[in-house]
């Protein structure tokens, strides 16, 4: 990509990370920290092998992201965002904010593969009771599994499990999706194939206008 040569912080940053792909690149690194080559590939369904090594590179070369030779059994590059690259987390964040409306003009063919939830999550989750004992839930979809907890009024999403969640929740990621954003109600979510375990005050605590 050409330098936009301006003097403006804001063209500078698109120097780095304007490029097709690239912020998508950045998003698989924030959901699961260190990356192989092969989570953003399959991540990343349409971008062309070449084109994916060569925004690696670039990020590398930036010092936006880093990669290390793992140890077997993964012997294999891993690529990670250094403290440089995790600090566009806040942005991006905003970005999907700023991006939301959209969704509702998304076509059938675009996918939504289950582990992207976990930014939207840690954007629109609030805890609605703070003063209540920690809470702890695991979504479980599309083959992945993603933690939320709630304590004293911060929200802590990531990809993994809890150790000993109040609650489960299985099913499609778009009406799991919906539900926690409080754009559909727990009796349409189950109607969509969601199934829940635990106290259903647990459930509510996180979903935005309860259950």
């Amino acid at each position: 990509m050409k330098s936009y040569n301006q003097s403006c912080a804001l063209a500078k940053t698109l120097d780095l990370i304007g490029d097709r792909w690239t912020l998508l690149i950045i998003r698989e690194m924030l959901i699961r920290d260190a990356c192989r080559y092969t989570d953003i590939r399959n991540a990343l369904p349409g971008i062309a092998t070449n084109l994916l090594a060569d925004r690696l590179r670039d990020l590398e070369r930036d010092g936006i992201v880093s990669r290390e030779e793992a140890a077997p059994p993964v012997a294999t590059a891993l690529f990670r965002l250094t403290e440089r690259g995790r600090a566009l987390e806040s942005a991006i964040l905003e970005l999907g904010r700023w991006g939301s409306p959209l969704l509702a003009s998304r076509s059938k063919t675009e996918q939504l593969q289950a582990h992207w939830l976990v930014l939207p999550l840690k954007l629109y989750l609030r805890d609605q009771k703070p003063r209540e004992p920690k809470v702890a839930i695991n979504v479980q979809s599309g083959g992945e599994a993603i933690a939320i907890e709630a304590s004293e009024g911060r929200i802590a999403v990531r990809l993994g499990a809890s150790k000993s969640p109040d609650v489960i929740v299985k099913g499609k990621p778009d009406p799991i999706l919906r539900l926690f954003m409080g754009r559909t109600s727990l009796a349409a979510a189950v109607a969509e194939g969601v199934q829940w375990e635990g106290p259903r005050a647990a459930l509510g605590r996180l979903v935005s206008g309860g259950v």
